[in-house]
């Protein structure tokens, strides 16, 4: 009886010791994780599901890839991502073992029946340096420790046909290796074998032979499964805390850190990109500007010259308004009326355009600056005076009592041939200078086109003279005098003879 109460003595002493190591170990690894997690990227959870067997090597027997002795062994993991290279696992696994060897005949089998919890740590190979993250085959090892502990039962080895049925337990190392295939984002096929390795020997009831403690080779495979949704604000396929470019358009293609691609490495994201394939600057619209004129070159006409965009980018150097691949007249002075072609404007067609005729509408020679050639002439005294012809305010339409005035003009004109005409135009003060000159030209137009069209050729027409508000008839502060300032006078002359 004394040598019975040491055993159980002892036994409880070193079952104690044995918990008491077990419940450091777990704080120990709890705490390893929870310092891991905190450098975690997305704190992605996942459980996993394993059908396998738990193979016994020991003083009784090798069922190590004995396939004829399988036993069934369930399998439930709780995985943690901590990094791109570790992930922490949880396994809690149950099996039966079933072993009659060949110190045993098969009425005196070993049975087990074993429930583990274990901490695994993995390191994973498809970390970024040897495979990459989302890589469809995704190996790694592993190591841990837990606590194996069920109920065995059989025929006593040491104590010869003696049965037994214990509670037994131990402390666990595992090592392993295997890999997990993708199948989807979320679900994977996993394999693993390894080796759990117990700190006593008496699983099998058999520690007479002592050739060292029993271990077990673990074979199982299954479905890893993440849980939750990873965060992932503008939906671009990057979660939240790796994006660097949050708030992505629906629908943009994005690179791996979440920004928007940029094909043509402009700095202008290929969404916001008019030329995507071709750098360009951002004003632009990632478009680029050969000439630097602040056109981009798809919609400038002439891409390697700086030019402005009422032109589409091509330049008008003389800026009469005519784009230089069309001015048939470059280097027309600032100012000049110029036609379609760009080329100064000659109204009566005498060769000399209007900007340096002195009588722009009626043909004439260069000596006369445009005018017609002079001729020896002197005034006609005619009998009955020539009246002046007078205009509404700001106007130069002839009026019907003007009309009427012209045609005793024209009826001296058609009866004398020799006679010449001369044409000068006023007007009053109401504008400014610019205008009222303008006016007294158009004015004096009018008189020449109602002559021309009652039959006095143009030629008759020696010379018309605009002089605007600068020599008045009359007072220019009475309505009256205004009215007699807007006129058109004229001068009868005939050659010399």
């Amino acid at each position: 009886m004394g040598d019975l109460f040491v055993i159980i003595k002892n036994y409880n002493f070193l079952k104690t010791y044995t918990m008491k190591r077990i419940t450091v170990l777990f704080c120990l690894m709890l705490f390893v994780i929870s310092v891991l997690r905190a450098q975690n990227a997305d704190n992605k959870w996942a459980i996993g599901f394993d059908y396998g067997t738990l193979q016994y090597k020991g003083d009784l027997g090798d069922q190590i890839f004995d396939w004829n002795d399988w036993k069934n062994g369930y399998y439930f993991s709780l995985h943690r991502y901590l990094n791109p290279s570790f992930e922490g696992v949880l396994n809690l696994n149950y099996n039966l073992i079933e072993e009659s060897g060949p110190l045993m005949t098969e009425a005196n089998r070993f049975y087990g029946k074993m429930f583990t919890g274990e901490l695994n740590l993995r390191y994973k190979f498809n970390n970024g340096f040897f495979l990459k993250e989302n890589s469809l085959f995704q190996p790694f090892i592993a190591v841990g420790a837990g606590y194996m502990g069920g109920k065995s039962s059989g025929i006593s080895y040491d104590l010869g046909t003696v049965p037994y049925n214990e509670h037994v337990g131990s402390l666990d190392f595992y090592y392993g290796i295997g890999t997990k295939i993708k199948i989807s984002d979320r679900v994977s096929w996993q394999v693993e074998l390894g080796e759990v390795r117990i700190t006593k020997d008496d699983f099998d009831e058999a520690t007479t032979l002592r050739n060292g403690n029993d271990f077990f080779r673990r074979i199982k495979t299954g479905i890893v499964i993440t849980l939750g949704k990873t965060k992932d604000s503008d939906n671009d396929g990057i979660s939240d805390k790796k994006d660097q470019c949050p708030g992505t358009p629906v629908g943009v293609k994005v690179d791996g850190n979440g920004c928007p691609i940029d094909s043509d490495g402009d700095g202008v994201a290929d969404y916001l990109d008019d030329c995507p394939t071709i750098a360009g600057v951002a004003a632009l619209k990632g478009c680029p500007d050969k000439d630097g004129d602040g056109i981009a070159d798809k919609d400038d006409d002439c891409p390697d010259v700086a030019g402005i965009k009422e032109f589409k980018g091509c330049p008008d150097s003389d800026a009469d308004g005519v784009a230089d691949k069309s001015d048939k007249c470059p280097g027309t002075p600032k100012g000049w009326k110029v036609d379609e072609n760009g080329c100064p404007i000659d109204t009566d067609g005498d060769g000399i355009v209007d900007e340096e005729d002195a009588c722009p509408t009626v043909a004439g020679v260069p000596e006369e600056k445009g005018c017609p050639a002079k001729e020896n002439k002197k005034p006609v005294q005619v009998e009955e005076k020539i009246e002046p012809v007078y205009f509404a305010s700001d106007k130069s339409y002839l009026t019907t009592y003007s009309k009427n005035k012209l045609n005793k003009l024209i009826s001296l004109l058609k009866d004398n041939s020799d006679y010449m005409i001369e044409i000068y135009g006023y007007t009053d003060n109401t504008a400014d200078d610019a205008h009222n000159m303008q006016l007294s030209q158009q004015r004096i137009d009018s008189v020449v086109e109602y002559l021309t069209l009652k039959g006095i050729a143009s030629s008759r027409v020696i010379k018309v003279k605009a002089y605007g508000e600068s020599m008045p008839a009359a007072t220019n502060d009475t309505p009256e005098g205004k009215q007699k300032n807007r006129r058109v006078e004229f001068r009868i002359v005939e050659n010399g003879k």
